[in-house]
């Protein structure tokens, strides 16, 4: 989760600023080598793999910040997140692949000291780190992908926090309250531009719908993907001062092998200076069992071994995994909704005397998915000055997605009403906007959900 944290750094080199304004910053990044004494490793293939892990740190943050943000308890000394970022050879894409902490895993074979040799054994993913540090969690995850991983980066609490700050927040919307009482998460429906302490709430959390920790690895796909949108919209990049801000911020304790330094930082910058949410695309790696029972483990998280091998070959590939499609047409972007709009009955009535206004609305209503009756009425009583959803409270979760499409709408409770809902149309209507339902995480053995940035982010 604070894995993110460094990608950022990545993102911001894309203004192509100069070796100057670089120069320096790789002092800041603590080194280590995972790739020490490492034999028998995966074959390269195209592109560039890069793994990301996140680590605790809640050592290095105040006891303020501790209390505020639930950060009680010792640090784990383990990989809380653990993420594959491919970046393309062309540097027109970035693939995220996330891999559960609680993936079953076979660490190889290996000696720690002379004449110290260790076999074969079964762990949880993240263990790997304390297990072995990041030399092993290296070897674990190229053994399980056949991935040949070029740079390793590890970044704690603290440079997340930092970086969210300094960048002045990142936007995120929901469609659903999101409320996790060990996190102290609490977010209304609706848009929100979340601090350091706030974000760090928002991708730890695993305790606010019944996905878990495939629900949390989505919350922090979509926040990468919203980092992203705001380092490269803001104006951010073309600014070398502000740039070396940030930078000094998320690399102040990220922890990286000996190959990543200012002339990788100015190399990514250069092949992704166009670099967007649409550029990045994201997933998690399959799933063909969520309870797989170990002797001496417990339960872990079995890979769908035939599907993770084509996921991880196409990345060998330097193949995208998000099917191709047309640029989105101009227009306002899809909201997030917690209801599906087919799943809605909606009747129309036109409370104004524009002709033709209701079925404008009920035809707009229609395109975006919801099920009208295609039989606009006319409202009873005097011109309607503002557009109303009229709803029974048994629905109002459905009331509050049809009112999204609706901005500017009112709600009004009509107890008894019935599932049906109803919109009367006022003179404020100028268009229904499109809403959509996330995608809900994978289920075992069927294929991942893949996303691109710009489907996640708010609109």
């Amino acid at each position: 989760m604070r894995a993110v944290t460094t990608l950022s750094v990545v993102v911001l080199a894309s203004a192509g600023i100069g070796h100057a304004v670089i120069t320096g910053l790789d002092e800041n990044i603590g080194r280590i080598d995972p790739f020490k004494d490492m034999k028998d490793r995966p074959e390269a293939g195209h592109g560039m793999n890069v793994l990301l892990v996140g680590t605790d740190g809640r050592d290095r943050i105040t006891e303020q910040e501790r209390h505020r943000f639930r950060l009680g308890g010792a640090p784990c000394h383990c990989t809380d997140t653990i993420m594959i970022v491919h970046l393309s050879a062309d540097g027109n894409r970035a693939t995220v692949v996330s891999l559960p902490r609680d993936s079953y895993a076979e660490v190889p074979t290996r000696t720690a000291h002379p004449g110290r040799r260790h076999e074969t054994h079964p762990i949880r993913l993240n263990a790997a780190y304390a297990e072995g540090g990041p030399n092993l969690t290296v070897r674990t995850v190229e053994h399980m992908t056949r991935l040949k991983i070029d740079h390793y980066l590890e970044v704690d609490f603290v440079s997340f926090m930092k970086t969210v700050d300094v960048l002045g927040g990142v936007r995120v919307c929901t469609p659903q309250p999101l409320k996790d009482p060990y996190t102290g998460l609490n977010l209304s429906p609706g848009t929100h531009v979340l601090n350091g302490g706030q974000a760090l709430q928002y991708v730890r959390s695993r305790h606010v719908d019944g996905a878990s920790d495939l629900g949390r690895m989505q919350r922090q796909q979509k926040f990468l993907a919203a980092l992203i949108d705001r380092a490269t919209s803001s104006g951010l990049l073309l600014n070398p001062l502000r740039f070396r801000e940030v930078a000094r911020a998320a690399l102040g304790s990220v922890r990286a092998d000996p190959g990543f330094g200012t002339d990788q930082l100015l190399d990514l910058g250069r092949v992704m200076r166009n670099f967007s949410p649409r550029s990045s695309e994201f997933t998690t790696v399959p799933i063909g069992q969520m309870t797989y029972e170990v002797k001496g483990l417990g339960s872990t998280v079995k890979w769908d071994d035939a599907k993770a091998r084509e996921l991880f070959t196409s990345l060998r590939d330097d193949r995208p995994l998000a099917p191709s499609r047309p640029p989105r047409k101009k227009g306002p972007a899809a909201v997030e909704v917690e209801v599906d709009p087919r799943q809605i009955q909606v009747q129309v009535e036109n409370g104004t005397a524009t002709e033709g206004l209701g079925k404008r609305l009920d035809d707009g209503l229609a395109a975006t998915g919801f099920r009208t009756t295609h039989r606009p009425a006319s409202a009873a009583g005097p011109a309607a000055q503002r557009t109303v959803v009229v709803y029974d409270p048994r629905w109002d979760r459905s009331a509050k997605s049809l009112a999204a499409a609706l901005p500017g709408s009112q709600l009004r409770p009509a107890p008894g009403q019935g599932p049906t809902l109803k919109v009367i149309a006022g003179t404020d209507f100028k268009e229904v906007r499109p809403v959509r339902t996330p995608p809900p995480p994978p289920a075992p053995g069927a294929a991942p959900a893949v996303v691109t940035g710009d489907e996640v982010v708010c609109p």
